[in-house]
């Protein structure tokens, strides 16, 4: 094959509607990957901000950049195989068939989507609750849609416009709440010094995974509340220690705070409340 023949089936090939096509695809995978590179590289050279938020603003330019790749390449294919796109963006019609194709579902993602970035009621890496159905860590935030990783493991993708409510329990204060009924027979003096003591010992051994302040100081440390009711579901007195703990350790934290107030009132002997059965109504209704 001589020169000359080369460059005509090159000539060829590049008038061919389908080299085109691919070697758009081509180039637009590249310069997503390339764009991504460059963001990528770019937060992890810079700390102007805090990690969670670079995540944030990270996944959130993904979102576009992938967008934004492929409406052009849709556009591209659609100009090779000569279709005017730009009197058909102009054109009246366009309305009935954006509507036909339900884009209108598309648009309040989108919307739904920038405002929640815009208002940062979510980070990436946050463990929220939405809709009060299901909850996650929040895996990546899209201008279309919300991605949570489910404690199972599952990875839950929820459209932006369908959220109603988010219940985010990663913001400034997680705030561990352990409550715990005691039998009636209990003297509420003995458990209350019990669980005072158990707030000491929580405050020692889980001294680094409190919140502090920029002194390194406890903001809350761990304090018993109280008595939070008198007959807790016809059982028993329900009391309550709290604390503040870090963000990223609520879990952790909550799982070591109950073993020891668990252990506490174990080694004081501390009977806790037992669920009761009425024996006087079951019999009453089998008569």
């Amino acid at each position: 094959m001589n020169v000359s023949v080369l460059k005509e089936y090159i000539g060829q090939a590049q008038d061919n509607p389908i080299f085109k096509v691919v070697l758009g695809a081509i180039i637009a995978i590249t310069l997503v990957f390339t764009f991504r590179k460059l963001i990528r590289t770019f937060f992890r050279r810079t700390d102007f901000l805090s990690e969670r938020n670079e995540q944030t603003i990270e996944s959130m330019f993904n979102s576009i950049i992938k967008y934004t790749a492929t409406f052009g390449f849709i556009v591209y294919v659609l100009h090779v195989y000569g279709v005017k796109v730009g009197s058909i963006l102009a054109g009246a019609g366009i309305i009935s068939v954006i509507v036909g194709f339900g884009a209108q579902s598309i648009i309040r993602d989108l919307i739904a989507g920038v405002f929640l970035l815009y208002e940062k009621q979510l980070h990436q890496g946050d463990w929220v609750i939405i809709n009060n159905t299901h909850q996650g860590s929040v895996e990546e935030i899209g201008l279309r849609f919300l991605k949570i990783r489910e404690w199972s493991g599952a990875l839950l993708t929820i459209n932006n416009g369908l959220i109603l409510t988010i219940a985010n329990l990663n913001i400034s204060k997680m705030r561990i709440i352990e409550r715990v009924t005691i039998s009636f027979y209990e003297d509420p003096q003995k458990v209350t010094n019990v669980l005072e003591q158990a707030c000491v010992r929580l405050n020692n051994e889980l001294d680094t995974l409190l919140k502090k302040d920029d002194q390194g100081i406890a903001i809350e440390p761990f304090s018993f509340y109280g008595m939070t009711s008198v007959n807790d579901g016809y059982r028993g007195y329900q009391y309550a220690i709290t604390g503040l703990c870090k963000d990223d350790v609520y879990f952790t934290t909550g799982k070591q705070t109950r073993q020891i107030i668990a252990q506490s009132l174990y080694s004081e002997n501390i009977q806790m409340a037992e669920q009761q059965v009425d024996l006087r109504n079951s019999n009453a209704k089998r008569e």
